[in-house]
């Protein structure tokens, strides 16, 4: 695949760069060598091959999924200027 000047152009106004004709002309070169390696990839057979996401064998750290409260409501309505059985109590706006 070869890129052209002007889809070099309609790039950099998508990503909403300024180029100059020269830039464009340099940045077609670049995304041709780039999409050149990506066909190279391309050819790798990965039959069989197990996808990875590291490539050291590691397992997460997991917690107990217990609910609870967070044992903090007491110091979140602490500062509130009114507050009753941890809830915060505001005035009535609609009548």
């Amino acid at each position: 695949m070869s890129v052209d000047l002007s889809t070099v152009k309609r790039v950099a106004h998508l990503a909403r760069i300024k180029v100059t004709e020269e830039e464009a002309e340099g940045l077609r070169g670049e995304l041709n060598t780039i999409l050149g390696f990506v066909e190279q990839l391309q050819e790798v057979d990965v039959e069989g091959v197990e996808p990875m996401t590291s490539v050291a064998a590691m397992t997460l750290k997991m917690r107990a999924d217990e609910i609870t409260d967070g044992a903090k409501a007491a110091d979140i309505v602490a500062n509130a200027p009114l507050s009753e059985d941890n809830f915060f109590l505001v005035p009535k706006v609609v009548e």
